[in-house]
């Protein structure tokens, strides 16, 4: 499953969804679209969800273009440099084109977040 994620007047990135936490990125891919104002912490942007969903394969480590769920939050987020979560998450997917446009966001910019498709 593939998804788009917009930076609204800044540009897109495609991401591809795994197996490392199968519900989280079903359930996720179930509720798209989304949208949400981006957050930013270190390297990392992220956005509050409506979506309430459990640790599945919880980690506390990311790499560098991983997509995760916070279940605390909840929260989507976007790992696109050297940081690490502040706390588990349920690692879901990875960015695979345009992973430089996280750098360039903002907090309270308008993320989209649709099934490429």
């Amino acid at each position: 499953m593939e998804i788009e994620i917009e930076v609204v007047g800044k540009g897109k990135a495609i991401a591809v969804l795994d197996d490392r936490n199968p519900e989280t990125a079903k359930m996720i891919y179930e509720n798209l679209p989304v949208e949400g104002k981006a957050v930013t912490w270190l390297q990392e942007v992220y956005f509050d969800m409506d979506l309430q969903l459990e640790y599945e394969n919880p980690s506390p480590r990311v790499r560098e273009g991983d997509l995760s769920y916070w279940p605390p939050g909840p929260a989507f987020c976007i790992f696109y440099g050297g940081s690490q979560p502040v706390s588990e998450v349920n690692n879901f997917g990875r960015i695979k084109e345009n992973l430089d446009l996280f750098f360039k966001v903002d907090d309270g910019d308008v993320i989209i977040i649709k099934p490429v498709g």
